[in-house]
């Protein structure tokens, strides 16, 4: 049930998380789905963070259509069907522990990538390759963001290109994710995510999607960068330290 204090701390997480979205293409959807994963169990977490992020990377794809490359779109998305029709056949649904690990691990991930193998997702066959490692990471940890702008930090892109093109790539990652748990969660009862809740968070991440908007207008180049990369390192490590945590506090208890 969403009490008052449960809908106001939710629609306050999803505007905050909606506007670091809607200013640096990622980041945002990383803390939302640590916040959910602490709220609700994982099929609900998961389902609900598809339906605020398919909302609120819509609006920003729609808000930047004109800088979208649609040819990069695409090219991920077929890369994308791979990883989807494994996880389909296995129908696997992660623990708490393990989403948490693999969220606080993907930024350092996507950091120890060497500078000689460096990903470009406007060259041949690697927006292929993002789109089978971040839909599988995505179906995991649900969010692939971090992984996601390794393939395109080191491109020649603009930042409105950038957070164009990922909006748009993430609209469809995250309709995969909400299919996927949706089917998996129909019978489960504490798995049900309710229409108010859905409702509110749809409200907020227009919210704080277009709040963004300006922001990102006045912002350089070089400042979006360097500080979508400190935003995600620090949440990443948050979210490793409370994931390893909940692996190995059953194991040293009493």
């Amino acid at each position: 049930m969403l009490t008052l204090p449960l809908a106001m701390g939710l629609g306050l997480a999803v505007v905050a998380t909606s506007f670091l979205s809607g200013l640096f293409g990622m980041a945002g959807g990383m803390v939302l789905m640590g916040v959910l994963l602490m709220m609700l169990p994982v099929g609900a977490a998961m389902l609900l963070h598809g339906i605020t992020q398919m909302t609120a990377n819509g609006w920003r794809a729609w808000l930047w259509r004109r800088h979208i490359r649609w040819g990069i779109v695409g090219r991920f998305l077929a890369g994308g069907s791979v990883a989807v029709a494994v996880f389909a056949l296995l129908a696997y649904v992660p623990g708490r522990a393990v989403s948490l690990i693999v969220l606080g691990l993907s930024p350092f991930l996507a950091l120890a990538i060497p500078g000689r193998w460096s990903p470009d997702v406007t060259r041949r066959g690697h927006a292929e390759t993002a789109g089978v490692l971040c839909m599988g990471i995505q179906l995991v940890a649900g969010i692939s963001g971090p992984l996601l702008d390794a393939f395109f930090v080191r491109t020649g892109l603009t930042r409105q290109s950038i957070v164009a093109t990922k909006a748009a790539v993430q609209v469809a990652g995250h309709l995969v994710k909400v299919v996927y748990f949706g089917a998996l969660a129909s019978g489960a009862a504490a798995e049900a995510v309710t229409l108010p809740a859905v409702a509110l968070c749809v409200a907020m991440a227009v919210l704080g999607t277009t709040l963004a908007r300006g922001v990102l207008e006045a912002m350089s180049d070089a400042r979006f960068r360097t500080w979508s990369q400190r935003l995600i390192t620090l949440a990443g490590a948050v979210y490793l330290g409370q994931g390893v945590f909940l692996l190995v506090a059953p194991l040293v208890a009493p």
